[in-house]
């Protein structure tokens, strides 16, 4: 099978994906206790004025109705209207993707800075300190809840130490490069400096379970690859220690790596929630629990449709690029 066909089929298997969870997500508003209508009329309304409002909303039609009125405008972009700010679902939920995404991809770039070299150096020296203290590190990062280490963090680092802030994002990599675009790289410069500043405990906390995840897949594939019989004749030929294990050992075992990070990196995009709301950054998360507490479903069913239409693009994405960099690899 071609790559093109690959991707055409991963493709119509996220379609079908995209199609479930969105049925799940419409179905959710039926079964959750109370009325939508009671997020706009106060309990005293008249009835009429009730039903008015029902009507206005579609709420009194029947099921596949109103199934399908929900369907058909979310390939137009329409995903509804905020039953609390009556504004455009769609656009209150983009404006809060950059801010996800850049939690997750930095989440995903602290994972990797720190899990991938500590992980080669636990291989490469197994049952020594290094290695033991690589494995009590996986197990602490692996066992930590992410809310309970964002509020140390938060006491020890941002209250106690006035190290870094304690919540909020004054600026984005969208702000950033728009300076950046305006010539203005003074204050660009600025601007990405406190970006920094203010992402860094988020980072940390999001993508602490990431790092002991990839931490020990290194480890554990270095091994593997350690002991196979090329490793064995590149020694014997006399090639030099560190290029047998960082040109061909550790190259080998990115491959699965690969396809782990890619695959967690949609995870940290649906996983940020608590993250989020934790440090109060201004992303999705944040979005869903608001409308969680507010009863806003449109917002809510909005979010969570984003939330897996990202999931399946990075796993198509990982698919293909694991089959690129693997020619090995069958596309089925």
């Amino acid at each position: 099978m071609s790559l093109s066909r690959f991707l055409i089929k991963r493709s119509l298997q996220g379609l079908f994906v995209i199609w479930g969870v969105i049925t799940v997500v419409f179905g959710l508003r039926f079964i959750s206790p109370g009325d939508p209508a009671n997020v706009l009329l106060p309990p005293d309304v008249d009835p009429e004025v009730r039903a008015q409002v029902i009507a206005e909303l579609g709420l009194n039609e029947p099921l596949y109705v109103q199934y399908w009125d929900f369907i058909s405008g979310i390939p137009l972009g329409d995903l509804g209207l905020s039953l609390v700010t009556r504004t455009p679902v769609a656009a209150r939920v983009i404006t809060k993707v950059p801010a996800t995404l850049e939690l997750a991809i930095a989440a995903t770039i602290v994972a990797v800075i720190i899990a991938i070299p500590l992980g080669v150096v636990s291989a490469t020296r197994r049952h020594q300190p290094a290695d033991y203290a690589a494995t009590v590190f996986s197990l602490f990062g692996i066992s930590t809840p992410n809310f309970w280490l964002g509020v140390m963090l938060i006491l020890i680092l941002a209250v106690q130490l006035n190290l870094f802030p304690t919540s909020q994002r004054p600026i984005g990599i969208d702000g950033i490069l728009l300076l950046v675009a305006n010539g203005n790289l003074d204050a660009a410069f600025d601007g990405f400096t406190t970006w920094l500043w203010h992402i860094t405990l988020p980072a940390i906390t999001l993508g602490t379970y990431f790092t002991a995840l990839i931490t020990r897949l290194t480890r554990s594939g270095m091994l593997d690859q350690l002991g196979q019989t090329y490793v064995r004749a590149s020694r014997a030929k006399g090639l030099p220690e560190t290029l047998v294990r960082y040109k061909h050992a550790l190259r080998n075992t990115l491959i699965p790596v690969i396809t782990v990070i890619g695959l967690q990196l949609g995870t940290l995009i649906g996983g940020a929630v608590i993250t989020e709301a934790v440090f109060a950054w201004p992303g999705l998360g944040t979005l869903i629990i608001n409308s969680i507490n507010a009863r806003d479903w449109p917002v809510l069913q909005g979010s969570l449709i984003i939330v897996a239409v990202g999931f399946v693009l990075v796993n198509i994405l990982v698919d293909a690029l694991y089959a690129y960099v693997n020619p090995q690899v069958a596309y089925d």
